[in-house]
C-alpha cells in the first residue's frame, strides 16, 4: 500500500480533492510529493491539457468560494471565483489540494477529502477505502462522517451543476462545523 501523498496545492490543506488522473504533462507525471502551484500555472495546464482540466479548476474554485468558513476568506474577498482560481487556488496558502494519490482511512483527521467521480470511488471502495462507512445520500453524493470524506460527481458541469456545487458546499460546511475546535 502506497501512502505517499502526491498532488498539487497546499500539503496540509483543509480540503483535499482526490482525482484519478494527472494533467498529461511531463512535470506532473513525475511528481512525487505535493507541490504548490504558482500564479499562471492553472492557466498553463488548461491551455496545454484542454477544457476538461479547465472545468476541474473552475468547479474547484466555484466550490471554495461558496464555503461558509473563515479559512476561505481569500475566496470570499476576491472579486470573482475566476480571480480566486487564478490568484490562490492550489497555491501555497490556498488551503486546497488536488491529490493524485489514493485517499486512505485516517483517524482522527481534520482534513475533508472529496473523492471525485463515482467510478473512481467505487474502485477505491475495493482497495484503500474498503473499510470506509459511506452513507449514500442519493445517486450523486455519499458521506463518511467519521473520516470526513465525501464522494461527489466528477468536476464537470454536466455532472456537477451549480445546484450540485451548492449541495456539496453544504455537505462540506456541515463537516467543517462538526469538527472540534482546534
Amino acid at each position: 500500500m502506497n501512502s505517499k501523498h502526491i498532488g498539487l496545492g497546499m500539503h496540509s490543506a483543509l480540503i483535499a480533492v482526490h482525482i484519478d488522473k494527472r494533467p498529461p504533462m511531463v512535470e506532473y507525471g513525475a511528481l512525487s510529493s505535493i507541490n504548490a502551484l504558482v500564479p499562471g500555472e492553472i492557466h498553463a495546464i488548461g491551455q496545454h491539457c484542454g477544457n476538461g482540466w479547465r472545468k476541474v479548476f473552475n468547479i474547484y474554485a466555484k466550490l471554495l468560494v461558496t464555503l461558509d468558513n473563515p479559512v476561505y476568506l481569500a475566496a470570499k474577498n476576491t472579486k470573482t471565483w475566476q480571480n480566486f482560481r487564478d490568484e490562490f487556488l492550489l497555491q501555497g496558502t490556498s488551503n486546497s489540494s488536488l491529490m493524485f494519490s489514493e485517499p486512505h482511512i485516517v483517524t482522527p483527521t481534520y482534513q475533508i477529502r472529496l473523492i471525485m467521480g463515482k467510478a473512481y470511488a467505487k474502485a477505491l471502495l475495493k482497495t484503500s477505502l474498503r473499510d470506509a462507512a459511506f452513507d449514500w445520500l442519493d445517486d450523486d453524493f455519499a458521506i463518511d462522517l467519521q473520516h470526513h470524506m465525501i464522494i461527489c460527481p466528477y468536476f464537470d458541469y454536466r455532472q456537477l451543476s451549480d445546484i450540485k456545487i451548492l449541495r456539496l458546499s453544504h455537505l462540506i460546511n456541515s463537516l467543517i462545523n462538526a469538527r472540534p475546535e482546534e
